[in-house]
């Protein structure tokens, strides 16, 4: 037997294997709101059986894990399958061309809220372990899989479920199919994404607004106060100036810098695509910082009225809204602690929020299972897959890295442009079948490298 074989039952199976994923993609599971997401689960543990693995639910604090292993032997090599099958809201509907839970197919793309994020994917892996079981009999590896209901509520209950059970999870290597393509359309091989820290700072006036006539230069005015503490955070080439922000963070090698060289990159093309056209960067720059270099961003300020016409007041609050974006060694909690600690030194009235959490996460480029990964990507999309030693993004991948202590790599199966988290969600149709064809690639390099 060869993976021609597994190509040929591919093939064969395009339109059942569409149907399957399509089962999955109306069932709602939007882990926010709790619409639907057990029932997702026992789905998926029921279309997980039926495809020849051992699965059942596991129940945590919140939305249940839905657990999956095939064992060829105790002691055999070792692959830790992690996706997640919980979703976005669909909100705005209007903007859908068609029902955001009613997959839909136009142009050679599947339209449906969850396709690429993650349920294509997910749908990618479980598939592939039908595919090869049909195909060989039998696995070359254990493999294990993990699918959990609240990736995109930020995962609050990964790590205490990776903690707690550490024996039934321990693997040689982590295997994650989520988030889109590189631009270019060449598959990619992943490994790391930044942390993230999410605060609020509140600022306090007067007890209610004031006429900023009758009572200007005598009630304070909070949207300065957090104004003058934001400056005292930030200089103006962007560098954060909260003592001990760098402290930790460990320097790219010379290899991944090499690395961040080769990735494509094209200035105009990036200026199209975020809508600003003062841009000056590199490849190396530009994957740097939005991968390899930690973030100091505002994503909401709001203070007064901000409605049609004028309201002159002085108002009594302002709140501003951070994601602050860590990479490998920043810790959150000491992070914050920092923040808390400027705060109270510059401005100690003002109210820190504790928003929310993930650590960092990175694996070597350099170990020889990321070449074997690598080998397997290129043999299945016949095209010499990017090398990326981290990317912007944030995902529970440090549960991995530093609970299990394993190495993890990422291969994303959706297009670039598969529009996860917005309207008209999409993953192209070819994709899907190509990523189960790239996980049973990548099984089968494990196996050879296992022997």
């Amino acid at each position: 037997m060869s993976l021609a074989t597994v190509q040929h039952l591919i093939e064969e199976r395009k339109e059942h294997y569409l149907q399957q994923l399509f089962t999955l993609l109306k069932q709602k599971s939007i882990s926010t709101t709790n619409v639907g997401v057990r029932e997702c689960a026992e789905l998926l543990n029921e279309m997980m059986q039926a495809c020849g693995i051992q699965s059942r639910l596991m129940e945590t604090a919140g939305h249940p894990v839905v657990y999956g292993e095939w064992i060829k032997a105790e002691n055999a090599f070792t692959v830790l399958i992690y996706g997640h099958y919980d979703v976005q809201p669909p909100e705005p509907l209007e903007e859908w061309l068609s029902p955001p839970f009613e997959p839909t197919i136009r142009d050679g793309r599947i339209y449906c809220r969850g396709v690429g994020d993650n349920k294509g994917q997910l749908m990618a892996q479980v598939l592939a372990i039908q595919t090869y079981l049909d195909s060989f009999g039998e696995l070359p590896v254990n493999v294990k899989l993990v699918f959990e209901g609240e990736e995109e509520n930020s995962s609050p209950h990964l790590a205490t479920f990776v903690e707690e059970n550490k024996e039934l999870l321990a693997c040689d290597l982590v295997y994650t199919s989520d988030g889109p393509m590189h631009g270019s359309g060449i598959p990619s091989v992943e490994l790391g994404v930044r942390g993230i820290l999410g605060i609020e700072l509140v600022a306090h006036g007067a007890k209610w607004d004031h006429h900023s006539g009758n009572m200007g230069n005598i009630a304070p005015n909070p949207a300065w106060m957090l104004i003058d503490l934001l400056n005292t955070m930030r200089d103006e080439q962007g560098r954060v100036l909260i003592e001990g922000f760098y402290d930790n963070i460990r320097q790219p090698t010379a290899y991944e810098l090499d690395l961040l060289r080769k990735l494509p990159f094209e200035r105009e093309a990036l200026i199209e695509q975020i809508g600003y056209p003062d841009i000056e960067a590199d490849a190396e720059t530009f994957y740097r910082l939005v991968s390899l270099e930690p973030t100091f961003n505002i994503c909401g300020f709001h203070s007064g009225y901000g409605g049609d016409g004028s309201k002159t007041i002085i108002p009594a609050t302002a709140r501003v809204k951070m994601d602050i974006r860590l990479v490998i060694d920043q810790d959150p909690d000491d992070i914050f602690q920092k923040l808390c600690e400027h705060v109270k030194k510059h401005t100690p009235s003002i109210e820190v929020l504790h928003q929310g959490d993930m650590k960092p996460s990175r694996t070597s480029a350099e170990l020889e299972i990321v070449k074997v990964v690598t080998q397997a990507v290129r043999d299945a999309y016949r095209v010499e897959p990017l090398l990326v030693p981290g990317v912007g993004g944030s995902l529970p991948d440090y549960v991995w890295t530093q609970i299990l202590g394993v190495p993890s790599v990422m291969v994303p199966y959706a297009n670039a442009d598969e529009a996860n988290h917005a309207p008209n969600e999409n993953m192209k149709v070819d994709l899907f079948y190509q990523g189960i064809s790239c996980t049973c690639h990548v099984i089968h390099r494990l196996g050879e490298l296992s022997k």
